[in-house]
């Protein structure tokens, strides 16, 4: 008899449990800055407002099902795409359609009366993140047009540089084909014309010289919309202790990428164990045209059980989120998560549909319902509304 109550009293415990991060997550705003399912569903042929279990991360009902309340559609092609500007264009229409198809799920708006009447109604809000200054293609016009149409913030390089900024890749991998690092009197323009618009500066992607130029320049708080911590995973990728403090002095928000190869050190050496196996089908792959990024995750899928036993836990994940408010607090720090853009994710988070597990996780480190809204999604409300002012 005491052996069945004892059984009661556990299961009742691991109900209640459940319970309260569900509960705390379906409440909070959740809030993701990062997501390439727009790229995703171009490069695979799909719609996003289908059922694509199984062939991307995400898909308009799973953003709903998952309780994300805003999502940041990152804006992306790579360095050697001619015409991003026009990409850019096609990617955005694209959301832009789904929108106009499905009005009763989604609205692309940054007013944020209009924000909280769409979440009231059960819908995801969306908005564009241009992933890398060369979308606008050396020209502030398209910069301004990109904002008019939706776009909140725009990282200024991604692993390429520009005539005007350069990247973490090229600064820490390739120095010997920069003719300049940092910014240029052109790419200082760019942040202050940004900051004018209230569009978020992000510095995810960018080199140290460009990130100290970019921090003296704006005169708002700035945005990292997906990356993590270079004293836990040393990569180019990730920020230093000295980044991360000056982004705290500044007001900004540090958002953590899920790619197991800046979670996990030893991330790499697997992964490329992994792609050397399968290097013929990569190949054939690009040569149809497809990005080396969206090849990979069609291996990444197709090689689960493989990629699986290589990827990073949840609680490594979230060491960097600790680390992150050890030194600057719980204000400064949201998911950025990257899905759809990632070939590799921790082991828990398979899809959108796993962020409640995060908002468990974060309770059991002993993060409060109030800690946990902020990191979900109200930090980044903030910064956005900064920007705006």
């Amino acid at each position: 008899m005491k052996q069945l109550l004892w059984t009661i009293v556990c299961c009742t415990a691991l109900q209640v449990s459940a319970q309260k991060y569900q509960r705390i997550h379906r409440k909070a705003v959740m809030v993701d800055t990062h997501n390439d399912l727009l790229t995703a569903v171009i490069e695979k042929k799909l719609q996003l407002d289908t059922d694509l279990k199984g062939k991307t991360h995400s898909d308009l009902n799973r953003f709903l099902q998952a309780g994300v309340d805003l999502q940041l559609f990152s804006v992306w092609c790579d360095g050697e795409k001619q015409n991003p500007f026009a990409w850019a264009n096609r990617e955005m229409d694209t959301l832009l359609a789904v929108a106009q198809r499905n009005p009763d799920k989604l609205i692309i708006t940054d007013n944020l009366a209009s924000m909280e009447t769409a979440w009231k109604q059960g819908k995801l809000v969306g908005l564009f993140g241009v992933e890398g200054g060369h979308m606008i293609e050396n020209d502030l016009t398209k910069l301004d047009q990109l904002y008019a149409k939706g776009a909140r913030y725009m990282t200024l390089t991604w692993n390429n540089s520009t005539s005007w900024a350069s990247s973490a890749w090229d600064e820490t991998m390739q120095p010997e084909k920069l003719t300049q690092k940092g910014l240029t009197p052109f790419g200082k323009q760019v942040a202050q014309r940004m900051n004018q618009l209230g569009m978020l500066v992000d510095l995810s992607h960018v080199g140290v010289q460009t990130f100290w130029d970019a921090m003296n320049t704006t005169t708002k708080p700035v945005l990292v919309s997906h990356s993590n911590c270079h004293a836990i995973c040393p990569v180019p990728r990730n920020l230093t202790d000295e980044q991360i403090k000056a982004i705290g002095k500044n007001g900004g928000v540090i958002h953590l990428n899920f790619y197991s190869g800046f979670v996990d050190s030893s991330f790499k050496q697997k992964e490329t164990a992994f792609l050397q196996t399968h290097a013929r089908e990569l190949d054939s792959l690009k040569q149809t045209g497809m990005q080396q990024e969206y090849a990979m995750s069609i291996l990444t899928n197709k090689y689960a059980d493989e990629v699986y036993n290589i990827r990073p836990t949840l609680d490594q994940l979230l060491n960097h989120l600790d680390h992150i408010v050890r030194l600057i607090g719980v204000d400064h720090v949201g998911m950025g998560s990257d899905f759809d853009g990632i070939t590799s994710a921790p082991k828990e988070l398979n899809d959108v549909t796993d962020y409640p597990l995060i908002t468990k996780a974060l309770l059991e480190r002993g993060y409060s319902k109030k800690d946990i809204e902020k990191i979900l999604g109200k930090n980044f409300l903030r910064i956005l509304k900064a920007n705006q002012l």
